[in-house]
């Protein structure tokens, strides 16, 4: 690990603060934070991020999983979903995505450092 640049896409302010000092403290870069899928595409073209960790319950009219979606028919980044939802139906909707990673909220720091690292890894 050497501070790789991760985008955070998450909506809620508590969350996302919290995720953004968790992933500092394990030696990442948060390089952007967006609320929406398309705020999350913008933020994408700037920061040029290394990894996505993304929320499938976001704001706007493109959920998390509808922006890995199209996140990966244009740019080869690992997306990594962070959810609170992990029942059936939504699994089977982010395992058509073939994401790099899932980790169900709440977590810990070292569930957090090892789906990272593996999608970096990918």
């Amino acid at each position: 690990m050497s501070g790789e640049k991760i985008l955070l896409v998450e909506d809620d302010d508590v969350i996302a603060k919290v995720a953004d000092w968790r992933l500092n403290n394990l030696g990442y870069t948060v390089c952007g934070r967006a609320s929406t899928g398309a705020e999350a595409m913008e933020m994408l073209v700037k920061s040029k991020p290394d990894l996505i960790l993304m929320d499938i319950n976001i704001q706007g009219d493109l959920d998390g999983i509808e922006t890995a979606k199209l996140i990966k028919k244009g740019f080869n980044i690992p997306i990594v979903y962070v959810t609170s939802h992990s029942d059936g139906p939504t699994l089977e909707r982010a395992k058509a995505t073939r994401p790099d990673g899932f980790i169900v909220k709440p977590f810990e720091d070292n569930d957090l450092r090892v789906a990272i690292e593996l999608a970096l890894k990918k």
